[in-house]
């Protein structure tokens, strides 16, 4: 069969010679629905356009930063201004302290905020805290929850080590798994009989405010405010990674949504995505006593060369000014418009499914509908097969979904009326293709 994008076929051909596996992040190999990455070169509004010149609407919005839609003229103004002030100084710029006093401002659980480079690194740095400002060793996640690629948190992790059906990693080693304890998620009984038998020694819990990367994952109710609880019984800190939730879900993120109405802080808070605007940054912050555990006032080491990169904050300031509330009632709905002719279009077709939400963060789970996705299990349970056929028929339809059902959909403020036309457009066949699959 001829390919319709030959020229993103030979540039892929050339980056596997070069790099492994052609990418950079396994999830853009197309690993989990087959065939070739397209290769992007330019991106606007709620379109990306790759090399061999087709344009897609977008649903994967660079995982979330692209909330306002992709080059968003402000946000390319402030860019360009700092870049011709100087790309990296070596030394603190003001709009580090811009930043961090706008996420301060919305989220008021966040008394001090440290700027890093990454997610990954974010969530590093937040367990390192933990273990300092504790004195303990043991660290509970979930199974499905991704934090980044850091040693001790990637046991049955989801996103790409759920893509790739890898139970971890091939290099950690076992006393560093040892340091993790791995419950099922939406388990709050799990987490009390892990506390009965390790609490004394069990510095923190981290979890997603709401799990993202085995499709998305609505917390219990009560799930979140229970883990605030157990921790404070037990002396241990609760660290809620915003990485993808944080600013894209809500104007103060997930827990502006719900844990903020509850009555409950996390002790630590970790973000990315949205928070640089589509610039590698990313932070952690929470309470200030844990906090000022970080150098240089603390015994807590952390740094970074690029760390509050001054392009990169530029970025930051800019999005989140820009993203509004009136911004979060457009994404709202839209993701609501979306995801009901999604559902609509599968039921047509006679799929069996069920819409996972979170905010405005959603994915379809095939095979799901008589209980839903509520932990690990569940998600690796579903009808996979069927996301292949589906993801093609959409992208030929020049559609952009994530390549992989284990990840969320996202939405923009500039998915305007004739995008989401487009989309809905390409739904009935995208769905018949589901239909057809087989395992």
């Amino acid at each position: 069969m001829t390919s319709n994008t030959p020229v993103s076929d030979q540039l892929f051909d050339r980056a596997r010679s070069l790099m492994p596996g052609g990418v950079n992040s396994p999830v853009r190999a197309f690993g989990s629905v087959g065939g070739n990455p397209k290769f992007m070169v330019s991106a606007k509004g709620a379109y990306l356009t790759d090399a061999d010149g087709k344009e897609y609407v977008d649903l994967v919005c660079s995982w979330g930063p692209a909330l306002l839609g992709h080059a968003h003229p402000a946000v390319l103004d402030a860019v360009h201004a700092a870049v011709d002030r100087g790309l990296s100084f070596g030394a603190s710029t003001p709009d580090e302290a811009n930043l961090a006093d706008i996420v301060k401002d919305r989220v008021s659980a966040v008394e001090r905020l440290r700027m890093v480079s990454t997610g990954t690194e974010a969530t590093m740095t937040a367990v390192r805290l933990a273990r300092g400002f504790t004195g303990r060793n043991l660290i509970i996640k979930f199974a499905g929850c991704y934090h980044g690629h850091l040693d001790g948190l990637l046991a049955a992790a989801g996103s790409g080590v759920a893509t790739l059906a890898l139970p971890g990693s091939a290099g950690v080693t076992e006393a560093t798994a040892a340091e993790t304890l791995v419950l099922p998620y939406n388990d709050l009984a799990a987490v009390e009989a892990a506390f009965a038998t390790h609490g004394n020694n069990i510095a923190a819990v981290i979890t997603e405010a709401a799990p993202a990367n085995m499709g998305v994952v609505t917390p219990g109710e009560g799930f979140n405010a229970g883990l605030s609880r157990i921790t404070k019984e037990h002396g241990a800190l609760l660290i809620v990674d915003e990485v993808l939730t944080g600013f894209r879900t809500g104007y103060s993120g997930y827990w502006g949504l719900t844990g903020r109405q509850e009555g409950w802080a996390p002790d630590l808070l970790t973000f990315g995505k949205v928070i640089g605007g589509g610039m590698p940054t990313a932070a952690l912050g929470g309470r200030a006593d844990v906090m000022d555990y970080l150098a240089p006032v603390g015994p807590v080491y952390q740094a970074g060369t690029l760390s509050g990169n001054p392009v990169a904050m530029a970025a930051g300031v800019a999005t989140l000014t820009h993203a509004t509330p009136e911004v979060y009632a457009y994404v709202d709905a839209r993701s609501l418009e979306l995801s009901a002719a999604l559902s609509s279009a599968l039921d047509a077709a006679g799929v069996d499914h069920s819409i996972q939400r979170a905010g405005n963060l959603f994915s379809v789970a095939f095979g799901t509908s008589a209980h839903g996705v509520h932990n690990y299990d569940d998600a690796q349970a579903q009808e996979s097969f069927r996301y292949a056929p589906f993801f093609h028929s959409m992208l030929d339809s020049g559609v952009y979904l994530p390549p992989s059902v284990f990840e969320a959909w996202f939405l923009s403020a500039a998915h305007d009326d004739a995008a989401m036309n487009r989309i809905f457009e390409a739904l009935p066949a995208a769905a018949q293709a589901a239909a057809g699959a087989t395992a």
